[in-house]
């Protein structure tokens, strides 16, 4: 058996960056960007004034000084004309600053009487007024990679970029295997149960950026395996649940071999999540994850997940590692690396009070992976340790 950093290092090798596409920036939030965009203007165009009042010169502005108004400066409306000495234009937020003016006195601090106003508050030393270019300027730079959020969105909005440069997003295809599996919403015979790997997988992957494509549930015949794999053509990354161990039943290996899979590893020593294999398929990587469910959930979000960011751009980053309190005593580790379902809660860990890797309530529960090296002694409440954000 590999280690996890092992298996981690072997699957990164297995997937690279994908090609880039274009997208209309309404469609470019959550995607990867893939080059760097320079914005096309300055923004703001113009100085702007930041508040309603009038525009002035800043020279002349002080307590009791009087100035004619001389015309009207709106938000994508400008006063086209000169402002001399004395005179001063009515403006209002994000209007573009009269020539010859500097100041803005906002409207609370002056009395105007018709076309005449004095400044009866003391106006203090602040401008009010937005520098041209003060948010950015003509060719400033939107660096890649970078998952997009919303801020990002509006960013290159305002930088009039309409088309964004992004990395394509990998397709997954999601193969659940087992005579025991039904979909949900299906009647299970006596003997089943319900496919959830697949749709907790399916979100999982997704929410990192691909697109997943969930096939028909293979059953444990060589024939149906063959035929799950020749629907999954195409596909970047081919993922495969359950039957990958070793037993009677256990086929994937076998007809993935047949296929021409080119075996990277087959189990890591790590806890829960052993039977993990991988490799290539033609053009697309393979991974067969656990069928027990916190198993393959635990491997998706520690194997797989990476796997997506590396295709999208985004480099071979792993889980970050956070330290916490541990909240109570725990007994030795075993001889694999374990990733133990925990909670998170003002600092402190608790682990979980089962770590059966068939309980999907109690993954549903916590909010953390405690990571603990193989061999690792007894812990006492109070030690710092290391978890994963899940």
């Amino acid at each position: 058996m590999i280690t996890v950093r092992e298996a981690q290092d072997m699957l990164f090798g297995l997937v690279a960056p994908l090609p880039v596409e274009h997208v209309p920036l309404a469609q470019a939030a959550d995607r990867v960007l893939a080059h760097d965009v320079k914005a096309n203007r300055d923004q703001p165009p113009f100085a702007a004034s930041s508040m309603d009042g009038y525009a002035v010169k800043s020279a002349e502005v002080q307590l009791h000084a009087m100035f004619k108004v001389i015309g009207e400066a709106a938000a994508g409306h400008r006063f086209d004309g000169a402002v001399g000495a004395g005179q001063a234009v009515r403006i209002f937020t994000g209007a573009p600053m009269p020539e010859g003016t500097d100041f803005v006195v906002i409207q609370e601090d002056v009395t105007r009487s018709g076309d005449l106003f004095t400044i009866t508050d003391e106006p203090g030393t602040k401008s009010n007024v937005r520098p041209k270019a003060v948010d950015f300027s003509c060719g400033s730079t939107m660096s890649a990679p970078r998952r997009l959020r919303a801020a990002d969105v509006a960013l290159l909005a305002s930088m009039n970029v309409p088309m964004v440069p992004v990395a394509r997003k990998p397709v997954v295809a999601l193969i659940s295997t087992g005579d025991e599996l039904v979909m949900p919403g299906d009647t299970p015979g006596p003997d089943q149960i319900i496919a959830s790997n697949t749709f907790g997988l399916k979100a999982m992957l997704e929410s990192s950026g691909a697109i997943v494509r969930v096939l028909p549930i293979a059953r444990d015949t060589v024939s149906s395996l063959q035929m799950a794999f020749d629907l999954a053509r195409g596909a970047d990354l081919v993922i495969t649940i359950g039957g990958a161990s070793v037993g009677d039943h256990d086929l994937v290996g076998d007809v993935a071999a047949t296929l021409g899979m080119d075996r990277a590893f087959y189990k890591v020593r790590m806890r829960p999540g052993k039977p993990l294999m991988a490799g290539r398929m033609g053009r697309a990587a393979m991974v067969g994850l656990p069928g027990n469910p916190v198993s393959a959930m635990i491997c998706g979000q520690l194997m797989v997940v990476p796997m997506i960011g590396k295709m999208l751009g985004l480099g071979e980053n792993l889980p970050v590692r956070r330290t916490a309190v541990l909240a109570q005593d725990t007994d030795a580790n075993g001889p694999r690396e374990h990733y133990m379902r925990a909670t998170i809660q003002n600092g402190k860990l608790t682990p979980a009070h089962s770590q059966d890797s068939s309980l999907l309530s109690v993954l549903a529960d916590t909010n953390a992976l405690w990571v603990r090296v193989p061999h690792d002694p007894p812990r006492t409440a109070g030690e710092t340790v290391e978890y994963l954000e899940i």
